[in-house]
């Protein structure tokens, strides 16, 4: 059996983070041998996994890439139990790897991803590093990849526990109207729209709504006519609340974010329209 060396343990420690005495165990049981001993790391990594298994996880990271050109990104969302190792630099790392691994190669499902190159190694195992070096459940989440002949713009809301990515229809943004998109990323983040317009409502939704309303108003004694207008009305309301395009800007409570439209496209010189949002939320 090959005399394991205090060095052999702190290289082993640099390489995958792992503790000290589990390195040390990994490089007895690899009778010296580091990739073997990495591997081990790794495999313990996955079986911990499995015992934590039934636990939440309800902290964690989000992450988005987005090209120079504006017209591919990708986003991320890799959750964990504490936020002790969502602030975790090397976790943090990992995430933002994920993100540029779907950036890169497109992957379509979650095996797909955890199969794909990583620096010369799988995804996987630099998963089970990063399972073998925090002992809590972590799961690689939701993920992925937009292209667009128009223009991309993400936000990261602070601690990155939220992140959105916006697709407007024009290509020629330029740096003033980029910052105009980045406001209703934020506003995406801020105010948690469920649709684009209305016509992204679909209409059992909305029979849906306009029942509850009406049941409201004929609680409060109003007959049937009126409990009809009130209801319309509230539908309304409800389109200006929840239809991103209808919300009152957050920036400026005299606009709304079709206003802010009219803004980039008198600055692009051609009409944009949002083709989409995306938005990414740990625990919501």
């Amino acid at each position: 059996m090959a005399n394991i060396t205090a060095q052999q343990v702190k290289e082993l420690r640099d390489k995958t983070g792992a503790g000290m005495a589990d390195c040390k165990k990994a490089l007895v049981e690899a009778d010296g041998d580091m990739g073997v001993a990495i591997d081990e790391l790794r495999k313990r990594g996955a079986a911990s996994a499995e015992k934590r298994a039934d636990r939440d996880t309800n902290e964690g990271v989000v992450a988005t890439k987005v090209s120079d050109n504006g017209q591919k990104a990708s986003i991320a969302q890799v959750t964990c139990e504490t936020d002790f190792v969502a602030r975790n630099e090397e976790f943090v790392n990992f995430v933002d790897s994920i993100a540029t691994v779907v950036f890169d190669k497109s992957p379509n499902t979650k095996e797909d991803l955890l199969a794909a190159d990583l620096n010369g190694n799988k995804v996987e195992d630099k998963y089970n590093e990063i399972l073998a070096k925090f002992s809590e459940k972590i799961e690689v989440g939701k993920f992925e990849k937009i292209e667009t002949p128009g223009y991309l713009v993400d936000y990261i809301h602070g601690g990155s526990k939220l992140g959105v990515v916006v697709e407007v229809s024009s290509p020629k943004i330029n740096d003033e109207a980029r910052l105009l998109v980045r406001d209703i990323a934020m506003q995406v983040a801020a105010m948690n729209p469920s649709f684009l317009d209305r016509t992204s409502v679909t209409q059992e939704i909305l029979d849906k709504e306009k029942e509850l309303y009406k049941q409201q108003a004929t609680e409060e004694g109003k007959p049937a006519d009126i409990a009809e207008r009130i209801a319309e009305g509230r539908i309304n309301k409800f389109y200006k609340e929840n239809c991103l395009v209808e919300q009152q800007y957050v920036k400026d409570g005299n606009m709304t974010i079709n206003d802010v439209l009219k803004q980039i496209s008198n600055i692009v010189g051609e009409e944009v329209k949002i083709n989409q949002f995306i938005r990414y939320a740990i625990g919501g």
